[in-house]
């Protein structure tokens, strides 16, 4: 920076002294520095050991406390229940008094500048949330892992990971390298919650993504995967991991510029593990008993949508409660729109087959609760839902429709329609570009932090913006993102040849989640609202004895039961409820359920005007 106009030259004197005084601050920045080092000695039993230290504590009482939420997730949970025998001393290693506040927190009274804790750490979950240790790997994610202090967040962040003695580890992480291969940095709080690792004896291969645009910066992706994955199959993931990443870059027209260098798959595919995707700014956590190409798509879109382009209610994550913003149908259904886009656009997902889609819409439709409760409505939901720990019962297959599927849907019927109304002139493509540009491209103050989050009022902004029509704009968002109405799917499927219709099938009681019960099936979730099965007074926990007559003992007995009826037809319905038998009549429906087919499959010709629109919407957009 130039000095300003008129300042007076420094004298040799109060030069010197100003060197030395840097020299000092950058020295005490240095020292300022919170260290953990993780290591394993008891992986057998899911245990490892945490040692912390926290440098530069100021003169008074210290606080530090373990996450209830974690980056990505979005309902609370209370990672200091996996804490044991945790020990504090100063920098001297004299023993220091500590009190507990609360669950999850833990106060030192008095110190000498330095708190040094250890403490034991059980995990043995496999997820994007949780910690898993044993004898094969260590899957860490930093809040259900470390200790840190409330009054710390804006200070860098040393991690050393001591792997165990005699194995074949190496470690995977977005953490910023250093001269030591076992240590890492992270340079703030946000940065080192936000940033997974996996230590393990991993595969590993990496490829470049050129610029779009010509003498622009090359992007490395590495793909690791810690898996019983052939070679042959770990080939065909690898292909598929840049195919996506290519079409998703074409969306955007550019890539983020990763701060460590290059961006991260941290693919934990075995056959005991929790089925999961987790976003994060420089990598991706994917978890599952296989390498799964449908996480990639959408794993890899947040990392443009989300991980920049961010609701304003999630900015800064919140480790001591839960984010709570009104747009996840945007962060994450627009983000499920264009996985299952980049899907097809790639060729992985077989050309014309929407049944993503169709799942999706079907959901939104005929769910009870998207008739009262908007895309927004369900977004605030996220605390309450998204992976919660929680078992009372609830009545969300009545009153929740997942802000994933509605966003999906929502997504879908808004690119339709700007298609529609500019002959695929301007698309959602469009739209997502210019939240890019505006809101995730002009980065924060410094990694981990977005500068610019977004409100609705900016989405209806953009869309004005890019529509050219900001009456259109502020009519879809009123309607179909902040109000229950929806598109008229059927008409803006058929501009590219394909037919939104029901599905085929026996009659129906309506959506039913059943298990089987002793000598019946037992309804494991509330009825749907106005379903035959609703109207007959059968609900959670009852038990179906039979159905016209038909004894029930298993869940798949239902479909023979309809067999040799259609809707329409009545029937008496034979179930218990806590030892009381109940008999019910009532009528069958067709089944609810959509399918989406081309119409060249139903006999009718398609037309080039439908070819031409449905070429621009799914072909592939990656040079």
């Amino acid at each position: 920076m130039k000095n300003p106009s008129g300042l007076l030259r420094l004298s040799r004197t109060f030069c010197l002294a100003a060197c030395f005084a840097m020299a000092a601050s950058a020295g005490a920045q240095a020292h300022s520095s919170t260290e953990y080092r993780l290591s394993f000695p008891d992986a057998v039993h899911h245990v490892m050991l945490v040692d912390a230290t926290f440098h530069d504590v100021p003169k008074q009482p210290f606080r530090v406390q373990m996450s209830r939420s974690s980056p990505g997730r979005y309902a609370a949970f209370e990672f200091a229940a996996n804490v044991f025998e945790e020990h504090f001393t100063d920098g001297a290693g004299k023993p220091l008094t500590v009190t507990k506040p609360d669950p999850r927190s833990w106060t030192v009274t008095s110190h000498d500048g330095t708190v040094h804790v250890t403490y034991k750490l059980f995990g043995d979950k496999v997820d994007g949330t949780f910690v898993a240790v044993d004898t094969t790997h260590a899957h860490i994610n930093f809040p259900a892992t470390v200790m840190w202090a409330q009054s710390f967040d804006d200070r860098p962040v040393r991690v050393t990971f001591s792997l165990p003695a005699n194995t074949d580890w190496n470690i995977a992480t977005q953490l910023y390298t250093t001269t030591d291969k076992q240590t890492f940095t992270a340079p703030n709080l946000q940065y080192l919650m936000d940033s997974p690792a996996e230590l393990s004896h991993f595969v590993m291969r990496t490829f470049q993504v050129p610029s779009l645009d010509p003498g622009g910066k090359a992007q490395t992706i590495r793909v690791v995967a810690h898996s019983q994955a052939s070679d042959a199959e770990f080939d065909t993931y690898f292909a598929g991991v840049q195919k996506l990443v290519r079409e998703e870059q074409a969306v955007f027209g550019e890539m983020p510029d990763y701060e460590p260098g290059y961006y991260t798959f941290l693919a934990d595919a075995l056959p005991w593990d929790g089925r999961d995707g987790m976003e994060h700014r420089n990598s991706t956590v994917m978890t599952g008993g296989k390498l799964n190409l449908g996480t990639v798509a959408h794993e890899y879109f947040h990392n443009w949508n989300v991980e920049r382009i961010r609701p304003e209610g999630l900015e800064p994550f919140n480790f001591r409660d839960v984010n709570m913003s009104g747009e996840m149908f945007l962060a994450e259904g627009f983000t499920q729109y264009y996985g299952n886009l980049a899907m097809l656009r790639s060729g992985i997902t077989p050309a014309n087959d929407l049944k993503s889609f169709a799942g999706d819409v079907t959901y939104v439709l005929n769910t009870p609760g998207s008739s009262y409760r908007s895309a927004m409505d369900m977004s605030r939901l996220a605390p309450l839902v998204d992976g919660s720990s929680d078992d009372f019962p609830k009545y969300w297959s009545n009153d929740f429709v997942s802000y994933y599927s509605f966003g999906d849907a929502v997504a879908l019927g808004l690119d339709l329609t700007l298609r529609t109304r500019s002959n695929s002139r301007v698309t959602l493509d469009d739209f997502m570009r210019a939240m890019w540009r505006n809101y995730g491209k002009p980065g924060g103050p410094s990694p981990g932090l977005v500068g610019k989050p977004y409100t609705i009022v900016d989405v209806q902004t953009q869309l004005a913006a890019v529509s050219g029509d900001p009456a259109f704009a502020a009519d879809f968002v009123k309607r179909f993102i902040a109000g229950t109405e929806k598109v008229d799917y059927a008409s803006l499927l058929l501009q590219a040849g394909f037919i939104l219709r029901r599905q085929t099938g026996p009659p129906s009681l309506g959506r039913l989640r059943l298990t089987k019960a002793n000598n019946a099936v037992r309804v494991s979730d509330s009825t749907i609202i106005g379903s035959p099965a609703y109207n007959a007074g059968v609900d959670r926990d009852d038990e179906i004895i039979s159905i016209a007559g038909t004894s029930l003992s298993a869940p798949e007995d239902l479909p023979k039961v309809f067999a040799d009826h259609k809707a329409g037809d009545s029937v008496e319905i034979v179930f218990r409820r806590r030892g009381q038998e109940i008999r019910a009549t009532t009528t069958l429906v067709d089944p609810a359920d959509l399918e989406l087919v081309p119409v060249e499959s139903t006999k009718i010709v398609l037309s080039s005007e439908q070819k031409q629109f449905r070429d621009a919407w799914l072909g592939s957009k990656a040079k």
